[in-house]
């Protein structure tokens, strides 16, 4: 059984239907990615998956459990679906170090020197110990998602969720997060991530799902969906330089 499915997963707005009909599998260990024109409604479906949106109707399976409902514990669900912001949304008070610990301490219940420790363990993993003491404010585009990335690892989820990682970088560090998220798949930690980042699509995964509208139209290796007969969709998979 996949550790995560979503079956006929409908959210709407208002009269607007932001995702319709949306089904997909995310197996142990897989790096999923999902491509589509701003407003498709990626990162509304990343969001359904832990809840931090309430879908309309529909299923999601995790681990065998229904995850939608009244009787869930969200916050337990939160811990084991990790999300990795596009913007980062660290803690702009808090130094790298607390940014990471805090969420041990508060969600896991571990002390101040047992979050401390897990924390500069995760860090170190990122290289990112010797930043421990800085601010936010202090670090570069690529550091400030590798501490978001160690966060959220450090709370030991299941499934590591990267909404737009690259967005807020340049080309090498574009590439170092795809060499980060390469050594993550290499660990074993599963992840899905909602890229416009053809590059970086391509250096993680062997396949993409295009959503369209809200509607998933493709699933397939890129160089398939470049040659695609749709025309919309080789459009959008033929140009290289999209991201």
């Amino acid at each position: 059984m996949a550790l995560i499915q979503v079956r006929d997963l409908v959210k709407k707005f208002g009269d607007q239907t932001v995702l319709s009909n949306i089904n997909l599998d995310l197996q142990e260990g897989d790096v999923r990615v999902l491509m589509g024109a701003s407003g498709s409604g990626k990162s509304t479906l990343l969001r359904c998956l832990n809840r931090l949106v309430e879908p309309t109707s529909g299923s999601i399976v995790f681990r065998g459990k229904e995850v939608l409902g009244p009787g869930v514990d969200v916050k337990e669900l939160r811990k084991q679906i990790g999300f990795v912001f596009q913007q980062f949304a660290l803690y702009s008070h808090l130094n790298v170090l607390d940014n990471v610990a805090l969420g041990l301490r508060k969600l896991q219940g571990m002390s101040k020197l047992e979050a401390k420790e897990r924390a500069l363990h995760e860090l170190s993993h990122f290289d990112m110990t010797s930043h421990q003491d800085k601010y936010p404010a202090q670090l570069s585009g690529g550091q400030k998602q590798r501490v978001a990335i160690a966060r959220a690892l450090a709370m030991d989820p299941a499934v590591l969720v990267l909404d737009e990682p690259t967005s807020a970088l340049d080309p090498v560090m574009s590439r170092d997060v795809a060499d980060l998220i390469n050594h993550l798949h290499g660990e074993g930690i599963t992840m899905i991530c909602v890229t416009h980042d053809l590059n970086l699509a391509s250096n993680i995964a062997d396949t993409v799902m295009f959503l369209d509208r809200g509607v998933i139209r493709a699933d397939d290796r890129i160089e398939v969906l470049s040659q695609h007969p749709d025309p919309e969709i080789q459009s959008f998979f033929g140009n290289k330089e999209k991201a």
